[in-house]
Order: structure tokens, then sequence, then C-alpha cells
């Protein structure tokens, strides 16, 4: 049997690798495991080819007897939080999260909010490699798509309800919001005005082509708005990718703030407002070493897997952890949804910010430093990545701790590197850190040229 989804959802190029034909059957499939009558959301991020794929997912579940209801165009945890708070069986939201402009994807929803675990991905595939397709006679075609208008307000409300309004109201902050040109723009500064900030909105305008940076926050990616931050002397900046699932933080003196390092401060805030709750938190071997550092203080554990947001979730879950995470900005705040969260991520920030009278910079300052490179090497086709992770596996036997769990990754007492091929894009993805610059450079160089030379 074929493969159709990757490390988070189904992904390609528009028209080339995601096509009408292949989006039909995926939808007729999602629509024939739910089943007849099953109530269906379906939702998009504002990327080209959006309307496109949307209303061949509307006619795909449509052909097999589902329920359609249309969320629009809104945030991915948006629409997450309406399937599982306004009672739909499944979601289906046309995104490609955080991938370059060309890209389109279906991500399956479940009636939990969830992405759909990789049990029901494969019963899935199964419907649509064999196409066993639920086809309606026509006489049953009567179901027509319904508008449901509510996505925003409630997900908006949703994320208020878990902080304290009026204590973050106070401080009257100054934020910049980055969206992206995407849907973080529809309910981000909703979620500021209702904490009565000062916004300001860089990227701010929905624009399906991403003419202002690409829709993956990065160091690279993110150094205007960084500069645009320390104009304004924001209090805090935050930036989404495409879908708004992440939030990348630049603090109060302008520096950006990679993902697994505000992780591990929302972990410790998620643990003090919730004192109650497991002491553990899921988070991929893609996070920097810091994360145990810095929350054994507080004797909360850290358990390891493998990247991709799909299995961090539902490891979260079945758990019952404090919180789960992904050095990428994706953070879930189990009280809220068991999914990756750019806004309640921002508001959640916020409230740290005001409980404890700090600004951003000073709460940062707290972690251990370490300076991160990321780099990446494009996959030619032929390239065996097995025979790159046995090289690797033999250059750094013994040079530290070795984990295998998704690529390899070693971690020794003054740096740590990870090497793995990307569950989304055709491309080899090379993290280091280290307490040296200088280090992480030369060390992000070594592994370069090691995985270029194959």
């Amino acid at each position: 049997m074929g493969k159709l989804f990757g490390t988070d959802g189904v992904r390609g190029i528009v028209n080339k690798e995601l096509t009408p034909e292949l989006v039909l059957k995926l939808a007729k499939a999602i629509g024939t495991y739910f089943g007849k009558e099953s109530k269906i959301l379906i939702g998009r991020d504002a990327r080209a080819g959006g309307d496109m794929l949307m209303r061949v997912v509307e006619a795909g579940l449509l052909s097999v007897g589902v329920q359609v209801y249309d969320g629009g165009m809104a945030a991915t945890p948006a629409l997450q939080y309406a399937v599982k708070t306004l009672g739909y069986d499944a979601g289906v939201i046309v995104t490609a999260s955080h991938n370059p402009a060309p890209y389109n994807g279906i991500k399956v929803i479940d009636r939990d909010g969830i992405e759909v675990r990789r049990e029901k991905e494969n019963e899935i595939e199964e419907v649509y490699f064999s196409e066993r397709f639920n086809t309606q006679e026509w006489s049953a075609l009567t179901n027509e798509v319904k508008k449901e208008d509510r996505v925003i307000d409630i997900y908006v409300k949703g994320v208020l309800s878990h902080v304290d309004v009026e204590k973050v109201a106070k401080k009257h902050y100054t934020v910049l919001i980055d969206s992206a040109n995407s849907v973080g723009g529809l309910s981000t500064p909703l979620v500021a005005r209702g904490l009565g900030c000062k916004i300001y909105t860089l990227n701010g305008n929905v624009d399906p082509l991403f003419p202002a940076r690409q829709p993956e926050p990065t160091f690279d990616s993110l150094k205007e708005t960084a500069n645009v931050a320390k104009t304004l002397k924001a209090d805090l900046t935050v930036t989404h990718d495409g879908d708004a699932d992440r939030a990348i933080f630049i603090d109060s003196e302008g520096r950006i703030q990679w993902g697994d390092r505000s992780a591990a401060l929302l972990s410790y805030w998620t643990h003090v407002k919730n004192p109650r709750a497991s002491n553990k938190v899921v988070t991929a071997v893609s996070s920097s070493s810091l994360v145990e550092e810095y929350l054994s203080k507080f004797g909360i554990e850290v358990i390891w897997t493998k990247v991709g947001s799909v299995d961090i979730a539902h490891r979260v879950q079945d758990e019952k952890a404090l919180a789960g995470f992904e050095e990428n900005g994706g953070f879930m705040y189990p009280p809220h949804q068991y999914v990756r969260d750019g806004a309640m991520s921002f508001a959640l920030m916020l409230e740290l910010m005001a409980e404890e009278n700090v600004s951003s910079a000073e709460l940062f300052d707290r972690l251990p430093k370490y300076y991160l490179v990321k780099t990446k090497v494009e996959l030619k086709p032929g390239y065996d990545v097995n025979v790159l992770y046995s090289k690797l596996i033999s250059i750094y036997q013994g040079k530290g701790k070795m984990l295998t769990i998704d690529g390899v990754k070693v971690i020794t007492n003054d740096y740590w590197f990870l090497v793995r091929k990307s569950g989304t894009e055709p491309i080899i993805r090379i993290l280091v850190e280290a307490k040296d610059e200088e280090k992480a450079n030369n060390i992000a160089q070594e592994l370069k040229s090691i995985v270029e030379s194959g």
C-alpha cells in the first residue's frame, strides 16, 4: 500500500503533487472513514490554491454522504478548538502550516480537536488506495454545505478564559504581532485586544503569496521583524507560521527566542498554574538540552519523542502530561486543547510577565545560554538517509549520549546536535546548540559537509 500522510498531514506543491484529483480521492476516503451523516467542519489558511482545494474537499465529502460545514479562513488551532467545542465528528483543514508558499496540504482532525492518530491515518490511506468509497446514489445527495461562523469568536473566548485578563490588562503591554500575511492576523490581534494591549501588526494583511517573508518563522526570516520590535520598544513580539499554530517570540530587547526556550518558560508557568497536574512534559528530540537543565529545578520530567506534533499531542493526552512542545514554536496547553496553539502561547507568556512583574527579556535571561544554529540540505533523488545515519553513528559513537528515536541526536557536556530527514519537505535538517558560539558554527559546518557528501 502507498503512503500519503507525512509528519503532519498530507502536503505537496499545489497542482503538481497536491492535485485536485488526489484531494478529491482523499476527501472521499476521509468521509468514508468517518461515515455517512457524520458532521465535518472544514477550513483553511490563506495559501494559494486554498479555496480551490476547499471546494474539492467539499465535493468529495458530500459525495459520500457527509454533512459539511464551512468554517472559512481561520488559524488551525481555532478550527481544531471549534471541532471539539461545537460537537463536530471531525475536521479537515487545508493548510501546509510552515511550508514555503508553493505548498498546500490537508490535515485530518478527530472529534477531540487533535490530528487523527497514526492508526487512523493508515485506515484512511487503506480506503484511499483500495477506492472503497461510500459513494451515494443521486437521490441521497441532498446535503448542502452549511456555514459555521462561530469559529474565531469561540476560539478567542476560549484562549482568554485560561488567563487572568484583568491582571494582564493592567500592564497595558505594547505588543507586535507578525502573522506572516496569513490567518494568525484574524485571531491573535483579537486576543491581544482582549488582554488590553497596545497593538502593532506587521505582515497583518492576508496575502496567499506570502510577499513579506517565508511562512516559517526562523532567525533569517524574522530579522526585519526583530528590528521593528526594537524600534517600537515592544514588550513582547509574537510571530506565527502560515496557520498560526506556532509562536516564536521576540523579547523586549529585540532578541529572537527559539521555541524550546519559550516552551521551557511556559512549561514552568503551566506547572505553577496547575499544581495538581502531572510533572511530565513531552517534547521531540529536536528540542534543546536546556529544557531538562531548566525544568529539572522544578521537579518536571522531560519525555523525549520523535519529531511531529501528532505524536507529541497524543503522547501528552495518553500520559496526561503537563504540556507538550516542539522547538519550532509549537506549544500545547492541555487545559485549553492538546494541540499547538500560537495565540494561547502568546496569552500565557503575557500572563507570566504580568504575574511575576518582569519584562520578557528578564524571563528569557533565566534560561541557560546556548547558541543555536539551524541549517538544511536539499534531499537529492536517490539519497539514502539510512546510510547517512549509519555514518553519523560511526563518526560520533562514544562522544556523548546518542538518541536514534528520529534521525541521529548526540548530546555532550557542551553541545548537542540533531540530523534528521524532514517529514514535511524534501530536506535534511541540521540543528546544533553549544555553549560556545564558534563551536556551534563549526559543528554545523562539519555536519553539513557530512550530509552533502552522502
